[in-house]
């Protein structure tokens, strides 16, 4: 009896340790992510403190090239509805991204967008885009998923090209949430419970 309350004890602490260890991973790959890659993670948009001194630079343009992809767990399609555009550092653009749910039932994603070169990421400025929160899509639909940004005129010179990428990954507890909702209910995704942004 006293061995199994020993084993219990040790099997507690262990899962306490990998509990407390799992979110110690989280600031770590951000710091990883921020320190050693040179990405900077937002999970929320721009504020107006951030773009309200950005200034136009009519005399520079910067090619924007657009990829979305998904992970293979997501049945969805997903892509940029254009694959790239030409911008002026300081000035507001806005570009769709089209994405459709394959499945017989409603699905959750969420996108993790990446931005190269490496050393653009600090100056591609979000002030809007669907990779800030969960995504529901009912069976069968089709949603256009926008993001609006600004590319800081402090861009180093010698960048001339920004490629903006996303990842769809499926949501399996938001999906287990939206599973219980009825089906065919009309603004099912206003109803979905939504987490916080990360």
């Amino acid at each position: 009896m006293t061995d199994n309350a020993a084993t219990a004890k040790r099997i507690a602490l262990v899962s306490v340790v990998c509990f407390a260890m799992a979110f110690a991973l989280v600031p770590l790959y951000e710091i990883a992510c921020e320190k050693v890659f040179g990405i900077k993670l937002e999970d929320t948009p721009a504020g107006d403190k951030r773009v309200a001194g950005l200034e136009i630079d009519p005399n520079r343009r910067v090619r924007i090239e657009f990829d979305g992809t998904v992970n293979s767990k997501l049945p969805w399609s997903f892509k940029p509805e254009i694959l790239s555009m030409d911008v002026v550092p300081g000035q507001a653009y806005e570009m769709n991204y089209l994405a459709g749910n394959l499945d017989a039932s409603p699905v959750v994603g969420n996108a993790a967008p990446s931005v190269a070169p490496v050393v653009a990421a600090g100056y591609f400025v979000k002030t809007e885009c669907f990779c800030f929160t969960e995504q529901l899509l009912a069976s069968g639909e089709q949603k256009t998923m926008p993001v609006r940004f600004i590319v800081d005129p402090a861009l180093p010179s010698n960048v001339n090209t920004i490629t903006l990428s996303y990842t769809f990954f499926k949501n399996d507890a938001a999906t287990a949430r939206a599973a219980l909702l009825p089906a065919n209910v009309p603004g099912m995704a206003a109803a979905l419970p939504v987490a916080a942004p990360r």
